[in-house]
């Protein structure tokens, strides 16, 4: 497995003296990036930058996000290919999954083969509609119902649970909530997408599927690309501490998804399925 840190040389300098501005040089941890191919059945879906960890969990998440499967059992190994780096040594850049009988085997032209950055999830490779009738999941019928008090509490708690973001300040996070308020996923990556994808990948494996009655907690901005995610996951609820694109929030409106935005304690700002979530009496949502 590859490293998911790494140490490297640099200078700090602090201006909080104009007159004498302190200048010192030490080592700085910063998040390793490096990319990994996907495979399915023996082609090549596509190449991802993240951070290493987790590979299996992404693999999964990225092919039930891409509806090339729909469950753990579409799959009968995960294994890392056995590339290598030019000095010989193993690189684990390489996931290749191996599909069960009757599930069908991806067309290379139909493939994502091509590098994506560690910012850029889908690009804008589906329309809504195609997203929309892909879906197994009628997430519009989940009932859940949450407290915005509880709801609000959810970035910091995924914040106490970023191991590697103490370190390096260079990760972002997804986290797995239920509707009382248990984080039973949480997942780092240097690209928000993967983030989501390992969340996903980690409840496909554990045979969780729909996740009826899930809060899905990302740390960036909730994008088009996350909220497909989360429908294909069946996940009823996206919390995002920062902005929604207007896809997003028309994609959620859509398909019948709770959307919540500058998700952080004391405030929230809704933009779809509003009613899923709770508010103390005398200060109704409105929209």
């Amino acid at each position: 497995m590859g490293r998911v840190t790494t140490r490297v040389p640099a200078r700090r300098v602090d201006l909080s003296d104009p007159g004498a501005p302190a200048v010192v040089g030490r080592p700085d941890t910063l998040t390793v990036e490096e990319p990994l191919e996907v495979r399915a059945g023996g082609v090549s879906i596509a190449v991802t930058m993240r951070t290493p960890g987790d590979d299996f969990d992404l693999a999964l998440g990225f092919l039930l996000s891409e509806g090339l499967i729909n469950a753990a059992e579409d799959v009968t190994q995960l294994m890392h290919c056995l590339d290598e780096d030019e000095s010989g040594r193993p690189t684990y850049n390489v996931v290749d999954a191996t599909l069960a009988p009757g599930v069908p085997v991806p067309e290379p032209s139909s493939a994502r083969a091509l590098v994506t950055s560690s910012s850029c999830g889908l690009c804008g490779k589906r329309t809504i509609d195609e997203v929309r009738t892909r879906s197994r999941y009628a997430v519009r019928e989940d009932r859940t119902r949450l407290a915005a008090g509880l709801l609000v509490a959810f970035p910091e708690a995924l914040r106490a649970r970023q191991k590697v973001f103490d370190r390096t300040g260079g990760l972002h996070a997804a986290g797995l909530f239920t509707a009382d308020g248990e984080l039973v996923c949480v997942r780092e990556d240097v690209g928000r997408h993967n983030a989501v994808d390992k969340v996903i990948g980690w409840a496909v494996r554990e045979g969780r599927l729909p996740l009826t009655g899930h809060v899905l907690q990302v740390s960036g901005r909730a994008s088009f690309e996350l909220t497909q995610k989360a429908l294909m996951a069946g996940i009823p609820v996206l919390s995002s501490v920062s902005a929604p694109s207007s896809l997003a929030v028309e994609l959620a409106q859509e398909s019948g998804m709770t959307l919540a935005g500058f998700v952080r304690d004391p405030r929230l700002t809704l933009y779809a399925g509003e009613a899923r979530i709770v508010i103390p009496a005398g200060n109704p949502a409105r929209l």
